[in-house]
């Protein structure tokens, strides 16, 4: 009888952490001395080289920047029902100064006037109380992995049908 071993490479580990010096997992045991118990590879996470920071980092800060996107966006609707003249301060305000550093375009409104200031803190309070109330950060997560697997799929997809010669189970080309 002939047997195979199958090796599944997402969870293969080419340089395994120096933690693991006790029990350690070889690759290949002999048959007879393998557990029906499963072996787990202990890796670190990938290594995203020439990054500067960590990716997390940058998607936090663009996260950061986005929030006061979203606060202004909530302050300005709540200021265009109740307090119209507030709301086009804020949108001459607006049309002056980019929201792109949220930070920068905090600290600009914050200067501007007193009147300015009031609405910069507003804007500073909601931004903090959106993200750490109102952000369904369980959500995001799987928004993100759900785009990236349904973005997969399809690019792989549409290389099989531009490279093969069936489409649809129907065969297209003679």
């Amino acid at each position: 009888m002939e047997y195979s071993t199958a090796i599944v490479f997402s969870q293969l580990c080419l340089f395994p952490s120096t933690l693991q010096t006790e029990n350690r997992t070889y690759l290949f045991k002999p048959w007879k001395q393998r557990t029906s118990q499963s072996s787990r590879f202990q890796c670190h996470k990938m290594y995203v080289p020439g990054f500067g920071t960590s990716p997390e980092s940058t998607a936090a800060q663009h996260l950061h920047h986005f929030f006061n996107f979203i606060a202004v966006k909530i302050v300005a609707a709540q200021l265009q029902s109740y307090n119209p003249e507030a709301y086009e301060e804020l949108r001459e305000f607006l049309d002056k100064h980019s929201l792109s550093d949220g930070d920068k375009f905090c600290a600009d409104l914050m200067r501007e006037s007193p009147r300015h200031k009031d609405l910069a803190m507003r804007i500073l309070e909601v931004r903090s109380a959106y993200c750490k109330d109102d952000f369904e950060w369980d959500n995001l997560k799987r928004l993100a992995s759900k785009m990236v697997d349904d973005s997969n799929k399809k690019i792989m997809t549409d290389y099989i049908v531009d490279t093969s010669c069936i489409a649809d189970g129907k065969q297209i080309c003679n």
